[in-house]
C-alpha cells in the first residue's frame, strides 16, 4: 500500500539550495537575530560574514570542490558558522559527536572526511593522528601540515573578493551533508542539496515557520534532527537558540524555553516528558492529564517530537500541558530522508479512539514524500523519486488513511523451538496496566532455560517512584492482566522495575543498555563447565573462608589480651575450683573468638548475604543483627561480671543496652531466614540508592 503527496516537487534542474535561502535572509534582514547563544549570539549579517571568512580560509587551505569536511566543536554557535562556511566553500559537511569522543572517532571513521574543523579542547580527543587533516577554529595557525599564518576563523582579515563556490548553481544530487544513523555502529548517509532543501520545504508546509520563531533542539548536534534540522530556522528567517558552550543539559532546557521565549521545540519523547511533566508543578496532586497548561512554556506554539515511538495517550498528555492553539507533532523519519518522512497530530484523527495506551500513529507523509508498506515493513520514498528506503520498522496503513507504528523488525525475539515473538504488541498491552508508563520486553538467557521473556517496566511521568514500587504489578498480576490479550507463551515470566528506561543519544529506547538480571546459578554453571574454572572457584571460596577464620581467631586473641586492660578482674578465676575454672575459661575464650568472628563478618559478610537475593534493606538489617549477636558477648559478659547483683541501675542499663538489642537482632535474623529470595532474574535498580539522580 502507498500513501503520499505531491505538494513539494523535486526539480532535477533547480539550482536553489538551503545556503541560498539563508543568504537571502542575510541580505534582507541582516540585523535580525540568527543565533541566540549567550556571548556567541549573532545576527544574520554577522553569521553570514563569519561563515564567509571561514569559507575563504578553507579554500586557501586547498579544499577541493565537493570535499567532505567534519565539524566537531562544543561551541554550538561556532558549529553553525562552520557548517555554513563549508557549504559556501562548495564542500559538504558532517557533524561529529564531541560529547562522546569514542562515538566521534567512530563517526569520523565511517564518514572519512578530508578535513576536520575543531577546537583545541576537542582535537586531542578526536584526532588520533591517522584521521583527516585538522584545521583549528580557535587558532591562528591551522595544523594541516604546512607552515602558514592565517587569521582566526572568527576574526576579519585579508580575504579574496572572488565569489565563493557555494554561490554558484549546484546540482541537486551533489552531496550537501553526511548524516549518521542512530545505530550503535554509525553508518554514514549522504544527503544531496536537493533532498536537504525538499525536506525543509516539506517541513515548512506542515509547520508553517515564521521569522518570529525561535527554535531549540534538545538532541545532540550530531543527531540528524539537528544536523539537518538547522535549516528549519535559518532558511525561514527564524533564530536558533543554542547552548553557549556545550550540549543542552536536561535541567537547562526549561529555563532556556522560558527565558528566550522559544516558540518551536524539537525534542525526543523523554525530553518532552521531562520539560512538560516531570519538571513542571511537581507538587500538584492532580492527574497528569488534567493538569493546567504549563506557564513556563507559554511561548511554545509547536512541539516536534521525534526519535522514538510516541503513544497517543502520551501525545494527548503533552498537548494538554501546552496552551490552547499550540501543536504537538509526532515526526517520524530517517537519516536517508534528512530526518523527516511522516507526521501526525491529534486533529488528524477522524473520530475518537479507544485504547490510546496501545496505539502510536505516524500519520501521513510529509508533502513530496511517500510511504509504502511491503510485507508490513515501512518504506519511505523521497521527492527525488529514488528507490524506496527500508526503515526496518513495521507499520499498518489503516482504513482512515493513517500509518500506525508496529515495532522494529530487529527487536523480534527468538525463542526455543524456532518461535519468534514480536515484543511491540506485548509491550503495548502491558502499557494498559494502571501505573505502568513505559515498558520493554526483551529475551534474556538464563539458567531456567535457553531464553525467557523479561518485562522492564517504568512508572508514568509524575507517577509514584521507588523504592516502594507498590504501584507496579508483580509477575502474577501482570500475567492476569495479559490473559486473553496475548498468547500465553508470549507473556513475560519476570518483571524488572526501573525508574526510567535507558535511551540513546538520539532519544531512542536503548534495549542494549538494559541491566542484565543477576543469576548466581548461571555463574556457578559457567564455572563448572571447565574443571579448571571450577577448581579455581572452589580454591577462591576456600581461600576466602580460611582467611575469614584466621582473621576471626586473630582478633579473638587480641580481644583476650585487651580484656584485663578494659575490665580488670572480670576474668579472675582465683578461688574457683576445678573443673569449673576450666569451663569458665573456655567460655571466656569462646566469647573472644565470637567477637573476632563478628568483626570479620561485619566487614565482609554483607557481600555474601546479598547473593541470597533477598530484600536489600532486610539484608542490611540482618547483616548488622548477626554482627551484633557475635560482637556483643565479649563486652556484655565482662560488664555483667563486674556489676553487683543488687546494683539495680547498672543491671537495668545492661539489660536495655544488650539484652533487648539481642532480642531485636534475633527477630531480624528470623525475618531474614523466612523471607522469600528474589527471583534470580529480578533486578534491584541502582537508582534506588541514589534518589537525587
Amino acid at each position: 500500500m502507498t500513501q503520499g503527496s505531491e505538494s513539494v516537487r523535486f526539480d532535477k534542474r533547480t539550482t536553489d539550495t538551503v545556503l541560498h535561502r539563508f543568504e537571502q535572509w542575510a541580505r534582507d534582514t541582516p540585523e535580525a537575530r540568527a543565533l541566540i547563544a549567550g556571548p556567541d549570539s549573532l545576527t544574520y549579517g554577522e553569521l553570514d560574514a563569519r561563515a564567509e571568512r571561514l569559507a575563504h580560509r578553507l579554500l586557501d587551505s586547498g579544499l577541493p570542490l565537493g570535499a567532505l569536511v567534519a565539524v566537531g566543536t562544543a561551541r554550538q554557535a561556532h558549529l553553525v558558522v562552520a557548517v555554513l562556511a563549508v557549504l559556501k566553500a562548495g564542500g559538504s559537511y558532517t557533524v561529529v559527536d564531541v560529547a562522546s569522543p569514542r562515538s566521534g572517532r567512530r563517526q569520523l571513521a565511517a564518514a572519512e572526511p578530508l578535513l576536520l574543523l575543531t577546537d583545541a579542547a576537542q582535537q586531542a580527543a578526536l584526532d588520533d593522528g591517522g584521521g583527516p587533516r585538522v584545521i583549528r577554529l580557535d587558532a591562528e595557525t591551522p595544523t594541516i601540515g604546512r607552515p602558514r599564518t592565517e587569521q582566526p576563523a572568527d576574526q576579519p582579515g585579508n580575504r579574496s573578493t572572488d565569489p565563493l563556490p557555494g554561490a554558484a548553481a549546484v546540482p541537486p544530487r551533489r552531496t550537501a551533508a553526511v548524516l549518521f544513523t542512530g545505530a550503535a555502529e554509525p553508518r554514514a548517509v549522504p544527503v544531496g542539496h536537493g533532498l536537504l532543501l525538499a525536506a525543509h520545504d516539506a517541513w515548512a508546509e506542515v509547520a508553517r515557520p515564521t521569522p518570529r520563531d525561535r527554535h531549540l533542539f534538545t538532541l545532540g548536534t550530531d543527531v540528524t534532527a539537528f544536523a539537518a534540522g538547522w535549516t528549519r530556522a535559518l532558511c525561514s528567517g527564524g533564530a536558533l537558540v543554542l547552548a553557549p558552550r556545550s550540549a543542552w543539559k536536561p535541567q537547562e532546557v526549561r529555563a532556556a524555553v522560558e527565558t528566550e521565549r522559544v516558540t518551536v521545540l524539537h525534542t525526543d519523547p523523554a525530553g518532552a516528558t521531562r520539560l512538560l511533566i516531570q519538571d513542571a508543578e511537581s507538587g500538584t496532586l492532580a492527574p497528569v492529564a488534567h493538569r493546567p497548561a504549563d506557564p513556563a512554556c507559554r511561548s511554545l506554539r509547536l512541539l516536534a517530537v521525534t526519535g522514538d515511538r510516541l503513544y497517543l495517550d502520551e501525545q494527548a498528555t503533552l498537548q494538554a500541558r501546552l496552551h490552547p492553539g499550540a501543536r504537538v507533532l509526532n515526526v517520524y523519519g530517517s537519516a536517508e530522508c534528512a530526518g523527516i518522512g511522516t507526521w501526525f497530530e491529534l486533529p488528524q484523527l477522524p473520530h475518537p479512539l479507544d485504547d490510546l495506551e496501545e496505539i502510536s500513529l505516524l500519520g501521513t507523509a510529509f508533502p513530496g514524500f511517500r510511504i509504502e508498506t511491503r510485507g508490513r515493513e515501512i518504506f519511505l520514498v523521497t521527492p527525488d523519486g529514488g528507490d524506496a528506503i527500508p526503515t526496518g520498522d513495521v507499520g499498518l496503513l489503516r482504513d482512515d488513511g493513517l500509518l500506525e507504528y508496529g515495532g522494529r523488525i530487529r527487536d523480534r525475539i527468538a525463542l526455543p523451538g524456532g518461535r519468534w515473538v514480536d515484543p511491540y504488541p506485548v509491550e503495548s498491552a502491558i502499557r494498559r496496566h494502571e501505573g505502568i508508563g513505559a515498558v520493554i520486553v526483551k529475551g534474556v538467557d538464563g539458567p531456567r532455560g535457553p531464553r525467557r521473556l523479561v518485562a522492564y517496566v517504568a512508572p508514568p511521568p509524575g507517577g509514584p517512584t521507588w523504592p516502594a514500587g507498590a504501584f507496579l504489578p508483580d509477575i502474577e498480576e501482570l500475567r492476569d492482566h495479559l490473559a486473553g490479550k496475548v498468547l500465553r507463551e508470549e507473556a513475560p515470566r519476570t518483571v524488572i522495575r526501573l525508574r526510567t528506561l535507558p535511551r540513546t543519544a538520539a532519544g531512542r529506547e536503548d534495549r542494549d543498555a538494559l541491566p542484565l538480571p543477576i543469576m548466581p546459578a548461571a555463574a556457578k554453571a559457567a564455572g563448572s563447565k571447565s574443571g579448571k574454572s571450577g577448581a579455581a572457584a572452589g580454591t577462591s571460596e576456600a581461600s576466602a573462608g580460611c582467611a575469614a577464620g584466621c582473621g576471626g581467631v586473630g582478633l579473638g586473641f587480641v580481644a583476650m589480651i585487651l580484656t584485663n586492660f578494659l575490665w580488670p578482674g572480670s576474668t579472675d578465676l582465683t578461688g574457683v575450683p576445678q573443673p569449673w575454672a576450666f569451663l569458665f575459661f573456655v567460655l571466656y575464650l569462646f566469647e573472644c573468638v565470637a567477637f573476632g568472628v563478628g568483626a570479620v563478618f561485619l566487614i565482609g559478610g554483607r557481600a555474601r548475604m546479598l547473593r541470597q537475593r533477598r530484600s536489600p534493606s532486610l539484608t542490611v538489617a540482618a547483616h548488622l543483627a548477626v554482627s551484633y549477636l557475635l560482637l556483643s558477648w565479649w563486652p556484655q559478659d565482662n560488664l555483667y561480671r563486674l556489676a553487683a547483683k543488687q546494683d539495680w541501675p547498672r543491671q537495668a542499663a545492661l539489660v536495655y543496652a544488650f539484652n533487648i538489642p539481642l532480642m531485636i537482632a534475633g527477630v531480624l535474623v528470623a525475618a531474614y531466614v523466612v523471607s522469600k529470595p528474589a527471583d534470580p532474574f529480578d533486578f534491584h535498580d541502582p537508582l534506588d540508592d541514589h534518589p537525587d539522580r
